[in-house]
């Protein structure tokens, strides 16, 4: 029996069977979900500004229908979170040339491949404005959220509120331990990244003072064997193949680790999954 045409199905069952043939396909389950997700807002747009019940595949990727969710989108109406400039902001750069990522593997999936619509120039990611990074680094060191671990969000703030003042990736910050920071220095206390030394603002420094103190508390555990680490785990590790996990404190804490606890509580405090890189400086 021959395959119905995915053009001429209803749209909703039509983005079923895209998802579907993207996982076939090999595509990350990440890049599927958002995929699905970026389809499911461009089919309620539509929908709901048309007012109608449903439509194909085909109508629903006409340019003018396109170009409507685009420049809705764009202006932000579509966004169900706020964001650090408020709910009615701009569309992020990067989140514009998804939907368009989305949309053009979606037309190539109905065959209609007359429909592709231009890639915009590679922008600098989600990166944030001085003053954003700003707010965001004091919303992390004075907000937690319901049910979120208290010390994995001051190591979180800590870690942020590094990249923001030296420059540097997570991956650079890694390696760092307690004696790098140096609190007393004058005229400014610094941070030594790969021999450099980088001055700490005062709201950076009063950061990393209570990720030290939440630190020392979780290394007293160690009996005096703290090998020094700056970023270490905050809550022992799963026990694997019946080896119980070494200590917190013994072993440094994964850039993964640093990594997903960031998007992690960024998520949950302005709903928005903005990577330690949106704190860079932009050059």
């Amino acid at each position: 029996m021959a395959k119905p045409n995915p053009r001429t199905t209803d749209a909703l069952a039509a983005i079923g069977t895209f998802m579907a043939a993207q996982q076939e396909a090999g595509y990350a389950c990440g890049t599927v979900r958002l995929r699905g997700t970026i389809l499911a807002e461009y089919l309620e747009h539509t929908l709901n500004t048309e007012k109608v019940a449903s439509l194909t595949a085909s109508e629903l990727v006409q340019q003018e229908r396109a170009d409507a969710w685009f420049d809705a989108a764009d202006a932000g109406e579509t966004r169900r979170r706020n964001t650090l400039t408020g709910p009615d902001a701009a569309a992020a750069h990067d989140s514009q040339r998804a939907r368009i990522q989305t949309y053009n593997a979606f037309v190539d999936y109905l065959s209609l491949p007359d429909l592709h619509r231009p890639y915009p120039a590679s922008g600098h990611g989600d990166r944030l404005e001085p003053e954003q990074a700003y707010k965001l680094l004091r919303t992390l060191a004075v907000r937690r959220p319901t049910g979120a671990n208290a010390a994995t969000a001051i190591r979180t703030a800590a870690v942020a509120a590094l990249v923001a003042a030296t420059g540097r990736t997570v991956p650079q910050l890694h390696q760092l331990n307690v004696t790098d920071i140096d609190m007393e220095r004058r005229p400014i206390p610094v941070v030594t990244v790969a021999d450099f030394d980088h001055p700490l603002d005062k709201h950076t420094v009063e950061i990393l003072r209570r990720w030290l103190d939440v630190r020392a508390g979780i290394t007293q555990a160690l009996e005096g064997s703290d090998p020094g680490y700056l970023w270490i785990p905050t809550k022992p590790g799963r026990e694997r193949a019946g080896v119980q996990p070494p200590k917190p404190g013994l072993t440094r804490a994964a850039v993964r680790t640093l990594h997903a606890a960031h998007r992690s509580l960024v998520l949950q405090v302005i709903g928005v999954p903005l990577r330690p890189y949106a704190l860079l400086p932009r050059r």
